[in-house]
């Protein structure tokens, strides 16, 4: 009986360690730690401000593994100010005609910032590619150029970190699925969406020669297993936090100052619209 319990334990590990089903994380679980992470978050902040850090984080992978999820998770408690989320849409006919990574180079984090891109500039490795938005000659001139490019952003003092997030394709149908019949998400499942869906193969080849050209010493990829949301949400900000070193950043004692005197000022009888109170 004993070995037999060690059997399924090591076969548990195995499991986990290979990316198959795992129980899924207890809300309870998940909020306790993303509460935590959230306070360190919250340190890296100030600290990237005191220190004048330049912080870049780049978020890829396929539709319905969870980066719009996990974005949002790691900016609910901190300042847009500092953390800047940048969402691109399709390039205008103007940006077509600049050099490819021109329209993303405003964007790029100034001293105190930390800007997350949803997608990015390997839009060309990926949906460009596989929808044929673009020639097989440019994808090649990308995966020669963009290493260089990174490289470049890496020596002028910018932190780059890249994450992939892997979902299987069981798990996307269902979360793609989910999304038909649901007012809140329609909005995620365009005719792109589809057509994207039905190229799983050549967009796992697209994938695996992006990472053979641009998986670097200086810039490597991190991928995130991500059919269990919570996990991965809380694998990835952990797994951020340690890649940049912080501390404490030094502050004030905050104590609330007295408020003025109202100096004879009273109330007006306006008829203010109020919003109706509906709960």
């Amino acid at each position: 009986m004993k070995s037999e319990k060690g059997k399924h334990k090591r076969e548990r590990e195995e499991s986990a360690s290979d990316g198959a089903p795992r129980e899924k994380l207890g809300r309870r679980e998940y909020e306790k730690e993303l509460e935590r992470l959230h306070v360190e978050l919250v340190k890296l902040q100030e600290w990237v401000k005191y220190k004048g850090l330049k912080i870049c984080v780049v978020f890829e992978g396929r539709d319905g593994a969870g980066k719009g999820g996990t974005i949002k998770a790691i900016t609910e408690r901190v300042s847009p100010r500092v953390f800047r989320v940048i969402a691109l849409p399709a390039p205008t006919d103007r940006e077509k005609t600049q050099m490819y990574v021109q329209r993303y180079l405003p964007h790029l984090p100034a001293a105190g910032e930390i800007v997350i891109f949803d997608r990015s500039w390997y839009n060309r490795a990926g949906v460009e590619r596989v929808m044929g938005f673009c020639t097989e000659e440019q994808v090649k001139r990308f995966l020669v150029q963009v290493p260089l490019v990174e490289k470049a952003f890496v020596e002028s003092g910018i932190i780059l970190l890249k994450y992939w997030l892997e979902v299987s394709e069981a798990e996307q149908t269902r979360r793609l699925e989910s999304r038909i019949d649901d007012g809140r998400k329609v909005w995620k499942l365009s005719p792109m969406d589809l057509d994207s869906y039905s190229r799983w193969y050549d967009y796992s080849r697209a994938r695996d020669e992006m990472f053979s050209a641009t998986d670097t010493g200086y810039a490597p990829w991190f991928v995130v297993r991500s059919n269990d949301k919570k996990r991965a949400r809380l694998n990835l900000i952990t797994h951020l936090l340690e890649q940049i070193p912080y501390k404490t950043a030094p502050r004030e004692k905050v104590k609330l100052p007295k408020r003025q005197k109202p100096g004879g000022y009273k109330e007006p009888h306006y008829p203010y619209k109020y919003v109706e109170e509906r709960f």
